[in-house]
């Protein structure tokens, strides 16, 4: 008799394949774009709202990823996304600090993509000039109306959509009694985004520039590398390299 863990292992690496062939064809359109930003000396930037951050850390300050991801984190956790105009002044004073300009990418991170905070943060990111991407679950987004004041959702406001292939409710494991379990929007959401990072590094290396690639600090020599690595982007990175 197979387990709830068995259950979980069969339909979460189904979804993780599905999502390998639909954002293939994105990815392959979002690496140029990056990679290119990247070769210029720009930045990557990312924000998650809630529990969504911990997708958007990912790929910051990350062995074996790119030096020069930078995140905008709500100090709210997300507890007050739907507020009217938050967002917004979450991503000004972000600005102020860390500056978005154009030519840029910023990654926009929401499973239901349907919440204030996100929209406002993908909005004002295109007034700037930057490239919208947005990582969410479509399906639960279109099944969701807007709690933005515009009436948009996510990925109706980005320029580029990648799609993490989950369900509604996340959870894909009924456990009984209407409950379920076994959400997959993070590590789905993770390795699409390890997708994307491998594929700018492959236009990087095609285009004989450099791929800024940090180093685990535990192996030796690594943290002055990283320090040196650094230099290049600072004032730039929410995450100060130890």
């Amino acid at each position: 008799m197979s387990s709830l863990a068995d259950s979980y292992y069969a339909r979460a690496n189904e979804l993780l394949a599905r999502a390998w062939t639909a954002n293939a064809p994105v990815i392959a359109q979002l690496a140029p774009v990056i990679g290119a930003s990247i070769a210029k000396g720009g930045v990557v930037h990312t924000f998650g709202s809630g529990h969504s951050e911990l997708i958007s850390r990912e790929i910051i300050g990350r062995a074996g990823g790119l030096v020069c991801v930078t995140g905008l984190i709500d100090p709210t956790g997300g507890f007050i996304e739907n507020l009217p105009g938050y967002g917004t002044r979450l991503v000004e004073r972000y600005d102020r600090q860390y500056q978005l300009l154009a030519g840029e990418v910023i990654i926009v991170i929401s499973n239901s993509g349907k919440n204030g905070s996100p929209i406002d943060v993908a909005l004002y990111a295109k007034q700037k000039g930057l490239t919208v991407v947005a990582l969410t679950c479509l399906a639960m987004s279109r099944a969701t109306p807007s709690q933005h004041p515009g009436g948009k959702r996510l990925f109706e406001v980005a320029d580029h959509v990648l799609d993490n292939g989950g369900v509604p409710g996340d959870a894909i494991v009924d456990v009984g009694g209407g409950a379920m379990a076994g959400p997959t929007s993070t590590f789905i959401g993770c390795s699409v985004l390890n997708w994307l990072t491998l594929a700018v590094v492959d236009w990087l290396k095609a285009g004989g520039h450099a791929a800024p690639l940090l180093r685990s600090q535990n192996l030796p020599g690594a943290i002055e590398y990283n320090r040196e690595l650094g230099k290049k982007y600072q004032g730039r990175l929410s995450r100060q390299l130890a």
